[in-house]
């Protein structure tokens, strides 16, 4: 998770100066974020630990409605400098992750022990054109997509939690961690989005 790489191309505008969104790509991100499992997030301020994991569904509708607001404002398709997602980029991001969550959530309380295809983020930002979506179409989308995965946490039985699933670089996770990582996600983008000059970062 994280947009703090370089910029592909040369930048043809100065420093701070705001940017379109579909006009640079962004240094893919190879971090690894599942430390947000073990400590607080510094930069969006989450502890993963402090929540029961009941409270994830109402956690992500609360996230979602806030979005609805930040997709409605001004300038929402425009990046605050070249190497920063604009609000909506994010968005859409955080729209595909829900969808993506959705996925694997499924095969984590169907099957045993899956592993999860893989899913190249960023090139499917860069293939959907992320910052040339229509915002209002983008929050609907979000919406949707974060609703249907806040009722399927909702429904993960008292014994599911436990069920397991792999990431294919290996990281493993419980349903309770796989709901603690993946909030922390629509979170610190939310973060991101409203605090521009912060750090910022992605995460699957």
């Amino acid at each position: 998770m994280g947009l703090n790489g370089t910029v592909k191309q040369p930048s043809l505008v100065n420093a701070g100066q705001a940017v379109d969104a579909g006009a640079m790509e962004i240094e893919p991100d190879t971090k690894d974020w599942t430390w947000v499992l073990d400590r607080p997030c510094p930069e969006c301020g989450l502890d993963t630990s402090t929540f029961d994991h009941d409270r994830i569904p109402a956690m992500l509708r609360e996230n979602a409605a806030a979005w609805q607001d930040v997709l409605a404002a001004p300038g929402a398709g425009i990046r605050p400098n070249p190497s920063t997602w604009s609000p909506l980029e994010y968005a859409a991001h955080v729209r595909d992750v829900c969808r993506v969550y959705t996925e694997r959530l499924h095969l984590m309380l169907t099957q045993d022990a899956p592993d999860y295809p893989n899913w190249d983020q960023d090139r499917t930002a860069v293939e959907d054109r992320y910052g040339e979506q229509d915002p209002a179409t983008v929050a609907a989308e979000l919406a949707v997509a974060a609703d249907r995965l806040a009722d399927a946490f909702a429904k993960v039985r008292p014994e599911e939690w436990h069920r397991t699933g792999t990431r294919g670089d290996g990281a493993h996770f419980t349903v309770d961690t796989f709901g603690r990582y993946f909030i922390h996600d629509p979170v610190h983008h939310l973060h991101d989005a409203l605090n521009p000059a912060a750090p910022n970062g992605r995460s699957a």
